[in-house]
């Protein structure tokens, strides 16, 4: 009977752990912060370290509900835009996240 009690709260425990926003900005911040850290790279500094930024922005996104709608912003602006559009389109959006 303990077995099935520890067994049902395991379970309960990951039910609501991994539906909560929280665990789902966990993980969409890396691969938004990894899409915005190498689109820098692409554009403009070809040596930039993406993991590195990616990684600093994910801290950064996870902290805050702003930092993660800043983050949400500046993804969404960038879009498929040219780096030149994105440039001049998403500047505020992005600032703070990449150079």
């Amino acid at each position: 009977m303990n077995k099935l009690f520890a067994l049902g709260f395991v379970s309960l425990f990951f039910a609501v752990v991994g539906c909560s926003s929280d665990a789902a900005n966990a993980i969409t911040n890396p691969i938004d912060c990894h899409h915005v850290c190498q689109r820098y790279a692409d554009c403009y500094n070809s040596s930039y370290d993406v993991d590195g930024c990616a990684s600093k922005c994910a801290d950064k996104a996870n902290d805050s509900n702003n930092n993660q709608d800043h983050l949400d912003a500046c993804n969404s602006c960038i879009g498929d835009k040219s780096c030149l559009n994105a440039t001049f389109s998403c500047a505020s959006d992005c600032s703070g996240i990449v150079p």
